[in-house]
């Protein structure tokens, strides 16, 4: 197809939302949709509903929490790979990847990491290393490739997140998880969102709390991630505000992406790198570490 559009939706509990899942894939129509925080067990998984849509699916769930899907508008996804490689001992239902339409498709949720610091954090950067390793497995192969879901990192203060002043603590806005972010961009991976948005300040997730929807309080923690074979085929991001101002809404929106896999080609270079000043403060930071770390090499009694 000439046009793709792939979105990722956290749900926040697919029984409790289903109507909501159901009237946002029949609006949208979303060719690929991955989805996070299920909330359920396989066999609960409502897929007799979702196929009545014309979308075939796989799903990898857990009771009460995490869980995630893949779903595909007139095919079924063919999996390649349950869980991230690394940690046999690792039982989260967290990430999930499968070929279709043509693309690679890894849907994750990302541990939240809090309360930070403690085990919960640690096992969120441990988790985010075997994905950096794996996503560098992807990259290496050289197919066309999308990482899509709740990353749950807040790249930049600048344009991120409403006001990070009340979030300092949190394991979102952490040095650890936006370094690791960096890290994995840094492979050649594209934040299409960002590189559409630009400077612009863009919202995926409001709090239920203190009336963030309300107030338009929000972060940006869901991210569709492109290889660099796909990078030249966006041609539109978004965010589906709709869903979220819905009663009962899940506190996140689905984001999105549009493929253009025939005039990607001609896409402007420079808009592909819209996303300056984040990239300049990342590496700002990083060349200050650096430069902290030779002079304790250099004065070591320092």
């Amino acid at each position: 197809m000439a046009r793709l559009k792939l979105a990722t939706f956290n749900i926040n509990g697919i029984r409790a939302r289903l109507p909501a899942l159901l009237e946002w894939l029949e609006r949208e129509q979303p060719d690929i949709a991955c989805l996070q925080e299920l909330k359920a067990l396989d066999e609960a998984f409502p897929v007799a509903d979702i196929e009545r849509l014309g979308y075939g699916a796989i799903w990898h769930g857990q009771k009460s929490w995490n869980g995630v899907a893949i779903l595909a508008r007139g095919t079924q996804p063919e999996e390649r790979r349950r869980g991230l490689p690394g940690d046999p001992d690792d039982t989260h239902s967290r990430y999930l990847e499968a070929g279709v339409h043509g693309l690679v498709v890894g849907a994750l949720y990302l541990p939240n990491g809090n309360p930070w610091p403690g085990p919960k954090f640690d096992y969120k950067l441990a988790w985010f290393e075997r994905l950096v390793a794996h996503a560098q497995g992807l990259l290496d192969a050289g197919e066309p490739t999308v990482l899509a879901g709740d990353f749950n990192v807040v790249p930049t203060d600048e344009l991120d997140i409403y006001d990070p002043k009340s979030w300092r603590k949190d394991a979102l806005l952490q040095p650890e998880s936006r370094e690791a972010w960096f890290r994995l961009l840094g492979q050649g991976w594209t934040d299409s969102l960002r590189s559409i948005a630009g400077d612009a300040k863009v919202f995926t997730f409001w709090d239920y709390f203190r009336r963030h929807w309300e107030r338009d309080a929000g972060l940006r923690i869901d991210h569709v991630l492109l290889s660099p074979a796909l990078a030249p085929m966006l041609a539109e991001a978004g965010v589906d505000r709709w869903v979220r101002g819905r009663k009962g809404a899940s506190d996140h929106a689905p984001t999105w992406v549009v493929l253009d896999t025939d005039a990607g080609a001609r896409r402007p270079a420079s808009k592909k790198r819209a996303a300056t000043p984040a990239r300049a403060a990342a590496k700002k930071r990083s060349a200050a570490r650096k430069a902290t770390r030779a002079r304790k090499a250099a004065n070591p009694e320092t």
